[in-house]
């Protein structure tokens, strides 16, 4: 249930963030709701005001230092900038190449360095346990993440997540999709697929 009381959640629903419909995730999965953060971002003052707030709870929660800032592509990348000025942290992101995050540009990890994680929302956790191998595979440790929404408590990581909002909004598998869900019709705004057609 979303609480549309919460200060936060107004901020999101007056973004126009908040979809309603029959979505199919990144992940595969079906939803009735679709959280589309690119659209806080469209307001510059909304989007510093949010991730300040992110900020605050990321200095307040997290007590081991922090040696630079990783997120996956694209969703992570404005967020995690943002949230890498407010902190004073180096930022990088990886993106998907053939399938499999990679980081490119220069981007280096040094052996040993620490690393938090930042995304828009996390859904299943799949696309931060890539980014985690990613950033292992270049010699770095993954301690945290933090995110703007947490849509789903069962979404289980290795290390403590920080997010402004956790929604339990409830993921179908496409053969356990409700009567109400059938009949609307589908969209894939965050699909992996869908993302990689609109780069081309």
């Amino acid at each position: 249930m979303l609480d549309k009381d919460d200060p936060i959640m107004k901020e999101f629903e007056e973004a126009g963030a908040i979809l309603h419909g029959h979505f199919v995730l990144s992940s595969g999965l079906h939803s009735d709701t679709y959280i589309q953060c690119a659209k806080i971002f469209e307001n510059p003052s909304r989007a510093m005001k949010v991730c300040e707030l992110l900020a605050n709870k990321i200095r307040k929660e997290l007590s081991s230092p922090i040696d630079l800032i990783l997120s996956p592509a694209i969703g992570g990348i404005i967020v995690g900038y943002e949230i890498g000025r407010q902190l004073g942290i180096r930022t990088m992101f990886c993106e998907r190449v053939n399938g499999k995050f990679e980081l490119r540009h220069g981007f280096e990890i040094k052996k040993g360095e620490k690393i938090l994680l930042i995304e828009d929302v996390i859904t299943t956790g799949k696309s931060s346990l890539e980014a985690v191998e990613c950033a292992e595979r270049k010699g770095g440790k993954a301690v945290a993440e933090a995110a703007l929404i947490k849509r789903n408590s069962e979404a289980k990581l290795p290390f403590p997540v920080i997010s402004l909002l956790e929604l339990n909004i409830k993921n179908y598998s496409g053969s356990e999709l409700p009567e109400e869900l059938r009949k609307l019709p589908v969209t894939k705004p965050g699909s992996r697929e869908y993302l990689s057609n609109c780069t081309k």
